[in-house]
């Protein structure tokens, strides 16, 4: 507890200088000790978890004056849709019709 002792007679511009100091130390000492651990870790033959695979997902909505682009409703709304939104169509105007409900409706019609 002397250090501390130290420390408190310190000013102000001291102890953030110290600060930085330290904060640079601990930084390099837990990468140092990181790489050593994945290093232990590697020759012990243990490796990190495969990321789960994702299905893919099929595409929901469709440009239709370019068919080509397509969005399957995740993430950011791409730009043709949100001009298009913007222009007041509707979500639903670009829905792609499945195979079930395109039977469906010929069943009915």
């Amino acid at each position: 507890m002397k250090f501390v002792a130290e420390m408190e007679r310190l000013d102000l511009d001291d102890l953030w200088a110290l600060y930085g100091e330290m904060t640079e130390v601990l930084e390099r000492r837990v990468r140092e000790e990181k790489l050593c651990l994945e290093e232990r870790l590697r020759k012990l033959g243990v490796s990190e978890p495969a990321r789960r695979a994702y299905p893919p997902v099929l595409p929901k909505y469709r440009n239709p004056e370019f068919p080509s682009e397509t969005w399957a409703g995740r993430g950011r709304q791409p730009r043709w849709l949100v001009a298009q939104l913007q222009a007041g169509r509707r979500l639903d105007d670009f829905k792609i019709q499945s195979r079930d409900s395109l039977r469906a409706k010929v069943r009915m019609g």
